[in-house]
């Protein structure tokens, strides 16, 4: 039997359980709304999906609510989803990389400088 997403976080112990759970709701987000090949979601795509929802759900406290769940960077993301692919939560493709997660976007521009009310 799988763990359950908030034993998870608990035993990483680097990002919050609502962090965890955003990452593993956002990939259902993203097939939905952002990819055009729902078979496989490349980390970039995820990333994108994950501003989107991140925007969606917190507005303008985006960054904040992200930070404050220990997510700064998309590679925080990656770390996320690569522990959800240990447990079972989510799977990768052999090409995959968790480097596919870094440097996606700066937070700080995507949260901030380009938010539109």
């Amino acid at each position: 039997m799988k763990k359950n997403l908030e034993k998870i976080a608990r035993e990483n112990g680097h990002y919050s359980p609502r962090m965890v759970k955003f990452v593993y709701e956002g990939l259902g987000y993203t097939v939905k709304k952002v990819v055009t090949e729902p078979l496989h979601v490349s980390g970039q795509a995820l990333c994108e999906g994950l501003r989107r929802l991140a925007l969606k759900k917190w507005g303008r406290l985006a960054m904040l609510v992200l930070n404050t769940g220990g997510v700064k960077t998309t590679r925080d993301f990656g770390e996320i989803v690569y522990t959800l692919i240990k447990h079972k939560w989510m799977s990768a493709q052999p090409n995959d990389s968790i480097d596919d997660f870094n440097d996606v976007y700066d937070f700080k521009t995507v949260f901030k400088d380009k938010f539109k009310f």
